[in-house]
């Protein structure tokens, strides 16, 4: 009779242990979990703060003046009262002047994209393939915008010519940027926009940064068309950048 209550007392003990770690473990999932989305905003507020720090170094190292426009050929000087203050580099600001006649064919004659997403305004509808991922590219960039599909984050609308920098989480959602990591140079997507036009891009680098380091928003392309995808990656201490160019 001892030996069987010891035997049911050494089973209730172990049984607990086991509830108890159990336990143990949901509560640290959750805590990983609530830290993770805590530096993931906090990335966000830094990277918003590094990007107004960004642009304003861009506009006094290359600060839009007659010289250069002499040296791109253009005397009007009424472009000079058309820069904004913040968001854009002078070169491509320059080149929106210019009628854009390329790639007049590749417009899509099929279905437009939406206007909304959940409430939210849609500006482009992004294709990769190889990652089997279709998204809507949100117009603003907010907290809560990027709970809900991937925004554009910097830069001009999607297939002007330009960096489109587009941000989305790295979450498993099916449409979120959770396999961006996935891609590799040579991989090709696509996107369309509001104006129903469909172009191709191609990757042409793959790289990780720290949040200060917003390089990759650059809006000197030469006056090309290009793409930027910026996720987190899975600690959020580095963002992953995709970058892609138009074919």
């Amino acid at each position: 009779m001892r030996l069987g209550r010891r035997r049911k007392k050494k089973h209730n003990y172990l049984k607990n242990i086991v509830v108890l770690l159990i336990i143990s473990g949901i509560i640290i999932w959750i805590e990983i979990e609530i830290l993770r989305e805590m530096n993931i905003k906090d990335g966000e507020k830094y990277l918003a703060q590094k990007l107004i720090s960004y642009d304003n170094k861009i506009l006094e190292s290359e600060s839009i003046n007659n010289n250069i426009i002499k040296n791109e050929n253009i005397t009007d000087n009424t472009l000079l009262n058309d820069v904004p203050k913040n968001n854009v580099v002078k070169d491509n600001m320059l080149e929106s002047k210019i009628p854009d006649i390329r790639n007049t064919n590749s417009s899509d004659n099929s279905e437009k994209i939406i206007d909304k997403y959940k409430g939210f305004t849609v500006c482009g509808k992004l294709e990769i393939p190889k990652i089997k991922l279709e998204t809507y590219i949100l117009e603003k960039f907010s907290e809560n915008a990027l709970r809900v599909s991937v925004t554009k984050f910097w830069g001009v609308n999607p297939n002007e010519i330009g960096n489109c920098c587009i941000a989305g989480h790295n979450f498993q959602n099916k449409n979120m940027f959770h396999n961006l990591k996935k891609l590799d140079v040579g991989d090709r997507f696509s996107i369309k926009d509001n104006k129903n036009r469909l172009l191709e891009y191609e990757i042409y680098n793959l790289y990780k940064v720290y949040p200060e380091d917003v390089s990759c928003l650059s809006q000197v392309t030469n006056g090309k068309r290009e793409v930027t995808l910026i996720t987190c990656t899975n600690d959020s201490s580095q963002r992953i950048i995709v970058k892609a160019r138009e074919i």
